[in-house]
């Protein structure tokens, strides 16, 4: 394993993954907040409504992100829709990853006891008090694991954006490894790249479960 072309190409590997986080965190972030908008609209909005963003929950998890990718970026200039390779990778992001995100909510939100609110209720508690103190602290709590998870994987699909030529880590290892033939190196940095990447997610995951989990215990006592 040749040592120097890590020196070498190492700025440019830096850059892909730079570019990686950055298309990551703007696709999580928005595919957290599409989701979650979805899953209230399911778990309080109008039957229809439910029909609808039902269909596009199966739709969206039912084909594979590739053919989203494709159909959004090489299609999307027959409605109008022209985006440049980032922009374009990171909606596809949020696309793909807001139904699996709607459903961790909607699971979170079921999975608050009735029983709580019914009881806030009785203590003459606002609605707003109501989610404030009883619902949305239950729903982080039973939430933060599988977000964790699934964001994890949401890292990995990242790769696939280098399909469209957004310059991400993969798409800079592809450039590193047929410029010098040396796909041993290539791919191990790429391996050691998605795995420290991962490893700073789970971290953070377990930092935030933690707080959740202390938060909800005071905001139940108080």
């Amino acid at each position: 394993m040749d040592i120097d072309l890590f020196v070498q190409y190492g700025p440019m590997l830096l850059r892909g993954l730079l570019n990686t986080v950055l298309c990551w965190i703007v696709g999580a972030a928005g595919g957290i907040a599409l989701g979650f908008v979805i899953a209230v609209a399911m778990y309080y909005g109008p039957r229809p409504l439910r029909y609808v963003l039902r269909g596009y929950i199966e739709v969206i998890r039912g084909t594979p992100f590739l053919i989203q990718l494709f159909i959004l970026y090489y299609g999307g200039p027959n409605i109008g829709l022209r985006l440049d390779p980032v922009p374009a990778g990171i909606l596809g992001l949020i696309i793909y990853g807001s139904p699996y995100y709607a459903e961790i909510f909607r699971a979170g939100l079921q999975a608050v006891p009735r029983g709580m609110i019914e009881a806030g209720r009785a203590m003459a508690m606002s609605e707003g008090k109501i989610l404030r103190r009883i619902t949305l602290p239950i729903l982080m709590v039973s939430s933060v694991p599988p977000l964790t998870n699934f964001s994890i994987i949401l890292t990995k699909e990242t790769a696939i954006l280098s399909i469209v030529t957004v310059p991400e880590l993969l798409y800079q290892v592809q450039t590193m490894s047929a410029e010098t033939f040396a796909y041993m190196e290539a791919m191990f940095a790429l391996a050691l790249f998605y795995w420290g990447f991962v490893e700073v997610i789970s971290w953070a995951g377990r930092k935030l479960e933690h707080k959740t989990n202390a938060f909800l215990s005071k905001e139940l006592s108080a």
